[in-house]
């Protein structure tokens, strides 16, 4: 089945995961999938589009280099997938990969909606739709017979929305708790070892994995975001990352952090919900941790998600290795499932 590709958004994830469709070309194949990008839109390296194909690797080196795509005027995505006509021998995918906006989810929510109205299907990394827009965008998938797949908004490439969807059917979702940024874990650990705060923030940055703007990470904006997308796609908790209780890491956290590992505890930066009855309590706060705890244990970019369950009861799922590839690899698997859908 042959699907086409619009990339909207090309930061960091979205050109390691045109690199990542090369790669996997041959074990998608044997899955009878052929993926081509038609179109790509960047916010400051223009946009191109294709019917017949683009090169997205080459795209994706242009943009890392600093050039451009395409020719003025650039085109916004929405009038692209307004433009985008149906092809009878291949199936239509928009794949949104915009910054996080943890106040509307825009330009994701606009960008999703009229995809749906279009009749695409969409995945996306991006955080902000599921957890600003999840309940209006959920309907409007049901609405339009359009998918919508995001398992690379919270942990890049762990499934954890899939598990739940796949494979605990009938079971009820109490609360969760985790470590789900890895810029905040990465700082705290640093500082436990006595590296400054600004320092350590400063190479998660040059290594694509801090927010471009770090107070999305260090003020919890970003794990606020999470916890409101899971609490709304496991709770249908209606709430938005403004809901959610932050606190900040600092460069005053780190004596904090070392004060904890010396007397044979961990600081953490834990996220977490719970039902309480109709309502849901969520938070982002810095905790202690006894050692043995599944998420003192995390060190470096490690993240890792307990899902309390019935009649399962509580599910740990680790990450110990983060980053962008990862990230792709949940758009690749979501292109997967979508097909599959």
């Amino acid at each position: 089945m042959r699907i086409d590709l619009l990339l909207v958004g090309f930061g960091h994830v979205g050109r390691r995961f045109a690199h990542l469709l090369e790669e996997s070309r041959d074990a998608l194949a044997e899955l009878g999938i052929e993926p081509r990008v038609v179109g790509i839109v960047t916010r400051r390296h223009g946009a191109a589009f294709d019917s017949a194909g683009l090169d997205a690797t080459r795209a994706a080196r242009i943009v890392t280099d600093g050039g451009a795509i395409g020719s003025a005027p650039t085109p916004s995505a929405l009038e692209l997938i307004a433009r985008w006509r149906p092809d009878a021998a291949a199936a239509r995918l928009l794949v949104e990969t915009t910054p996080l906006d943890v106040r509307s989810g825009e330009p994701a929510v606009s960008h999703i909606r009229a995809a749906f109205a279009a009749g695409i299907d969409v995945v996306t990394a991006n955080k902000g739709p599921i957890a600003c827009a999840w309940r209006e965008l959920a309907d409007d998938a049901a609405r339009t017979g359009r998918q919508l797949r995001f398992e690379g908004a919270v942990m890049d490439g762990i499934p954890i929305f899939n598990l739940v969807r796949e494979t605990m059917p009938a079971a009820t979702i109490a609360g969760f708790r985790g470590v789900v940024n890895s810029t905040t874990n990465y700082l705290i650990d640093a500082m436990e070892r006595g590296e400054p705060f600004d320092a350590a923030l400063a190479r998660m940055q040059a290594a694509g994995v801090a927010e471009a703007d770090p107070s999305l990470d260090v003020d919890g904006w970003d794990a606020a975001a999470k916890v409101a997308a899971m609490a709304n796609v496991w709770f249908d908790a209606r709430i938005t990352p403004a809901d959610v209780a932050r606190e900040s890491v600092n460069a005053a956290t780190g004596e904090r952090a070392r004060a904890a590992r010396a007397a044979g505890r961990r600081l953490k930066v834990v996220a977490q919900a719970r039902r309480d009855g109709r309502a849901v309590q969520a938070a982002v706060r810095l905790e202690e941790l006894p050692a043995d705890d599944p998420l003192a244990i995390l060190d470096g970019q490690a993240n890792a998600l307990e899902i309390d369950s019935w009649p399962l009861g509580r599910i740990v799922i680790t990450q110990r290795d983060g980053g962008m590839e990862k990230t792709a690899y949940a758009l690749l698997s979501d292109l997967v499932n979508v097909v599959r859908g």
